[in-house]
């Protein structure tokens, strides 16, 4: 029988090579995101189903529910990114305000969208399931807010995997490095920060897309039921662990 998938965020980059990575092994893959189109066409090119939502938005979230399969054996909290990069002047503001606004944002992208996309399905994950939220290489480098929700991310992993745990339910983060071919950096990436990141590594290669879906299916798969509360760091050696 099929499983059932939820992958937020997967209509580009890491967050749709998850998704094609199940889609291809005919599980029944649902993703999610804000931008109708570009989801739309993820989805015809994968073959899984889209359903448009901000899972910062608990209202949205709630919307989501009835369009979802009632089993769901695999969640990947993918939705986030740094929206310092996207972040604007506001003159009508305090330097102050327009700082916690920022910070709000990265916590609520990162850190809320998996929290409370997590705990609207948590009576739809199935007995032996796995959730699997994409953590950052950028928690254990001191990254501002985006690092902050990221490290926050890994946190409230470990509480999560000792509810889910009664149930035989794994949760577990991968942590990625670099991952070229992302809309990620959006066009602040210089070549040369490029080259740096891709020279910080061991492997002296730009992780992809793929690598991490690598990690994701491993962590979904019968071959890790004994792995939960962890963070699985996929970063070619920048960041190494002993």
């Amino acid at each position: 029988m099929a499983r059932g998938i939820l992958v937020t965020g997967g209509a580009t980059g890491i967050g749709l090579a998850v998704a094609r990575h199940f889609a291809e092994q005919g599980e029944a893959v649902v993703i999610t995101g804000r931008r109708k189109e570009v989801l739309e066409a993820a989805a015809e090119e994968i073959g899984a189903r889209a359903v448009v939502c901000d899972h910062t938005d608990p209202e949205a979230v709630e919307r989501l529910l009835p369009q979802l399969p009632e089993r769901l054996d695999v969640l990947v909290n993918n939705a986030g990114g740094n929206t310092d990069f996207d972040a604007s002047e506001d003159p009508g503001i305090s330097p102050l305000a327009a700082f916690a606004r920022s910070f709000r944002a990265n916590l609520d992208a990162n850190l809320l969208s998996a929290a409370l996309t997590t705990k609207a399905v948590e009576d739809r994950l199935a007995e032996g399931g796995a959730v699997i939220s994409i953590g950052s290489i950028a928690a254990d480098k001191g990254s501002g807010a985006y690092g902050a929700a990221k490290a926050g991310v890994a946190s409230w992993n470990l509480g999560l995997a000792q509810e889910l745990g009664r149930r035989g339910i794994t949760a577990n983060v991968v942590s990625p490095g670099y991952i070229a071919d992302t809309e990620f950096f959006r066009d602040h990436l210089t070549p040369e920060r490029r080259d740096h990141l891709i020279a910080s590594t061991a492997l002296g290669r730009p992780g992809v897309p793929g690598d991490i879906a690598g990690a994701v299916a491993f962590l979904a798969s019968p071959a890790a039921r004994d792995i939960t509360a962890q963070v699985l760091n996929v970063n070619g050696g920048e960041r190494g662990t002993r």
